[in-house]
């Protein structure tokens, strides 16, 4: 079985393949950080409310109403579009998609300050006390915004095998992150094109402590890292981002199957991607992936297993081979031959239909977003 983000990163929940399963017992909490708003889209309501009701029917300068009576649901081709794409601050939105990972660099370390100013010890002395580790998933969200889904856990100063000292606690760690999210910029370099940019985290931050299963309280372990691998398994046919291929120009954009939305972003990457003062932004490579750089997952060393040590594992295990087997009425099959391959009779009946929906709905879409990118 080839190494997956997933297989790395739920020992360091649980325990298991070289993590002790004492970091269950470690302060940890499951955060969630957001893009802030860039203009008004219409939003999906679980509970089948109105999208954006208004009782005084306001407009914006370009005449588009600011309000939305309809009910959005899953799949519905409205959802996370914006409600006046000429107020929409597509500018702001590659930027900060640009800007993501240096956002995320000053968080942490703003995390890390702010424990060690609680603990009344230098930063610079704090790896002696405790070590902060992390992995992080990134998710694109309906409006086409990247947030990242972060396990973050204390541990001693030799990593998981130690605890942290006993000030070290979840109420301290969700302290450190509110902060951190609310105090972190990062200041684009100005522009005729666009002004002033000064980039933050949004508003919707959620810290939750992670608890050992059976608990009975807040987030389990279990369910967490459940919840991390769903999302890191996720292809690209399953997020709002663009293309999971890059585009040599803006024919391509304008003739991308997408939602006029999503081509507008790709086209605002490749408009600033050719001015001088954001040529080492790269915008135009990553106007596929709307500006972000980022890999799906990242993790800090010290959070779980490596897939060195994974890879070492199976290889040790394959090495052992069948002489690992000591039961003498095991039978060990060495030979194989191909009997075939595609789907039953059944399973093909139930393809061929799926296809078939696959293909009315991307055609339906066509015909809903006609129009293409402007």
């Amino acid at each position: 079985m080839p190494e997956t983000p997933s297989t790395s990163c739920a020992p360091a929940l649980t325990g298991g393949k070289t993590v002790p399963e004492a970091v269950r017992e470690r302060p940890r909490l499951f955060v969630t950080l957001t893009a802030p708003g860039f203009g008004p889209v219409h939003r999906v309501t679980d509970d089948g409310s109105r999208c954006r009701l208004r009782r005084d029917d306001p407009h914006c300068a370009h005449g588009k109403p600011l309000s939305c009576s309809l009910s959005h649901g899953d799949g519905d081709l409205l959802a996370g579009q914006p409600l006046c794409p000429a107020c929409y601050d597509y500018p702001g939105h590659v930027l900060w998609h640009a800007h993501a990972g240096r956002l995320w660099d000053r968080f942490t370390t703003a995390v890390h300050r702010h424990l060690a100013s609680a603990a009344g010890i230098p930063r610079s002395r704090l790896g002696g006390h405790l070590v902060v580790s992390f992995a992080k998933v990134a998710e694109y969200q309906q409006r086409a915004a990247v947030h990242f889904h972060a396990v973050v856990r204390l541990d001693g100063p030799a990593g998981p095998g130690t605890a942290p000292p006993g000030w070290a606690t979840s109420e301290l760690l969700v302290d450190a992150v509110c902060a951190a999210a609310a105090s972190v910029t990062v200041r684009v370099p100005e522009s005729a094109a666009y002004g002033t940019e000064v980039l933050g985290w949004g508003r919707q931050l959620d810290a939750r402590p992670i608890y050992s299963f059976g608990d009975g309280a807040g987030l389990s372990d279990d369910a967490v890292a459940a919840y991390v691998a769903k999302y890191v398994t996720k292809g690209a046919a399953d997020t709002a981002a663009g293309l999971d291929h890059p585009v040599s120009g803006l024919d391509d954009i304008r003739t991308a199957h997408l939602s006029g939305h999503v081509r507008a972003l790709m086209g605002t990457c490749w408009r600033l991607g050719g001015l001088p003062e954001l040529e080492h932004l790269r915008l135009r490579a990553w106007a596929h992936t709307l500006g972000n750089r980022g890999h799906i997952l990242t993790k800090s060393r010290r959070y779980s297993t490596t897939y060195a040590a994974l890879r070492a594992g199976r290889a040790e295990h394959q090495r052992a081979g069948a002489g690992a087997i000591d039961e003498p009425d095991t039978a060990t099959e060495a030979a194989w031959r191909y009997v075939g391959s595609g789907h039953t009779p059944g399973a093909a009946l139930i393809a061929a239909g799926i296809a078939e929906d696959l293909a009315r709905n991307r055609e339906i879409a066509r015909e809903e977003l006609a129009g293409g990118w402007g």
